[in-house]
């Protein structure tokens, strides 16, 4: 385990982003602000539009880690 180097590591923790990012787009999908087709609106300050908002979030959270994830194991393999 010692002879890894960090390079190593950055990319498998690449990959466990990729997984996990992965994981939350699909079950997420896209955020409503990247949809093309109507969107759900709900009426400000009501327990719908947290639960809109809340949901866009994890969905930016799923792309972000997806993301980062391809570009950390990609640096981390090819170093």
């Amino acid at each position: 385990m010692a002879d890894l180097s960090i390079a190593l590591w950055l990319g498998i923790a690449g990959l466990g982003a990729v997984w996990l990012g992965a994981q939350i787009a699909l079950v997420a999908g896209l955020p409503r602000a990247l949809r093309r087709s109507e969107v759900a609106r709900a009426e400000p300050g009501s327990p719908q539009a947290f639960m809109l908002f809340w949901l866009d979030q994890y969905s930016v959270i799923g792309l972000v880690l997806t993301a980062a994830g391809i570009a950390l194991a990609g640096w981390g393999f090819t170093r």
